[in-house]
C-alpha cells in the first residue's frame, strides 16, 4: 500500500430534507464476511465519508462493525441502506433490522431498491415517507426507477424522492434523463460505474493515460464534474485509496464531450 493520502474530494449535494450527500460514496455489492469488513475499513482510512449497502447484500453487519471500529464519528459518515419491495408491507421491520445491523439508530438515506409491481411503489413509498418522519431515515429515495415512475410515487404522497440509484457510467451517459432529474429535483446517483467495459474502452484510456491517471479516476471524476453521485467498489486497499485520489484534478471540456458521446455511440 502507497503512503501518500489520497486526495479526496468532499464535494456534497444538497437533499430535499436539509440533508447533504457526498458525491463520493464507497459501494460494497458483493463485498461479504472478512472482505467486506476489510474493504469497508480501507475506505474509512482512506477518506470516504459515504458507505452505501442494502438488505439484499447481506453485509449491513459487517459494514456496521467496520464503522464501528473505525474510529470515525458515526455523525461525520454519509450512510445508504436500501429495502427491497418483497418485503412491502414489512418496511419498517426491515428498515430496524437495518439499524441493528448497521449499529446506528438512523440512516443517512433508504432506498426502494428496485420497483414493485403494479401499485406496490406507492405504498411501500408511504411507509418510507413514515420512515423519515419518524426520524429512521434521513432521506428517501429510490433505486432503478425511471422518471415516470419517480413522479408516480411524488404524485400520491406529495413527497419525491430525494434520490434516484441507477446504473451509469459515460457508456451509458443520457443528457435526458440527467436532465429530468435535476428538473424533479431528484439527485441522480450511479452505481457499477467501473463495469461493463468501460475501465478498457480506447477513449477512456486514452484520456487516463494523457492526464496521467487511471482510466477508474478518470470515470470517477466525470461523475463528479456532472454532479452525479458514484459510489466505486474495491476489496483491493491500494485501489479503494486510488480511486478516491481524484480531488486534484480536472477534466478539460473537450473531455468531458468526449466521454458523454460514447453514451451515444
Amino acid at each position: 500500500m502507497t503512503d501518500t493520502a489520497p486526495r479526496v474530494p468532499d464535494a456534497t449535494v444538497s437533499l430535499t430534507n436539509g440533508g447533504r450527500m457526498p458525491l463520493l460514496g464507497f459501494g460494497t455489492w458483493q463485498l461479504r464476511g472478512r472482505d467486506a469488513v476489510r474493504a469497508t475499513s480501507a475506505a474509512l482510512a482512506a477518506g470516504y465519508r459515504h458507505l452505501d449497502t442494502a438488505t439484499i447484500y447481506r453485509n449491513e453487519g459487517e459494514v456496521g462493525r467496520a464503522l464501528a471500529g473505525s474510529g470515525v464519528p458515526r455523525e461525520d459518515v454519509f450512510l445508504t441502506t436500501k429495502c427491497p419491495p418483497d418485503r412491502a408491507g414489512r418496511e419498517l421491520e426491515t428498515l430496524r433490522e437495518s439499524l441493528a445491523l448497521l449499529q446506528t439508530d438512523h440512516v443517512d438515506l433508504w432506498l426502494i431498491h428496485w420497483p414493485a409491481g403494479g401499485s406496490g411503489n406507492a405504498d411501500i413509498w408511504r411507509a418510507f415517507v413514515e420512515a423519515r418522519e419518524a426520524g429512521l431515515a434521513r432521506e428517501i429515495g429510490v433505486s432503478n426507477f425511471d422518471t415516470s415512475l419517480v413522479d408516480e410515487v411524488t404524485k400520491a404522497t406529495e413527497v419525491r424522492p430525494a434520490v434516484n440509484q441507477v446504473e451509469w457510467s459515460p457508456l451509458l451517459f443520457d443528457a435526458d434523463t440527467l436532465a429530468g432529474h435535476r428538473a424533479r429535483g431528484v439527485v441522480l446517483e450511479g452505481y457499477s460505474a467501473l463495469r461493463g467495459g468501460t475501465l478498457a474502452h480506447p477513449v477512456i484510456r486514452e484520456i487516463a493515460e494523457r492526464a496521467g491517471r487511471t482510466p477508474a479516476q478518470v470515470i470517477i471524476r466525470w461523475h463528479l464534474q456532472h454532479g452525479v453521485v458514484v459510489i466505486p467498489k474495491s476489496v483491493d486497499p491500494d485501489r479503494i485509496r486510488s480511486n478516491a485520489d481524484v480531488a486534484d484534478f480536472t477534466l478539460a471540456d473537450e473531455d468531458m464531450s468526449a466521454l458523454d458521446a460514447l453514451g451515444r455511440s
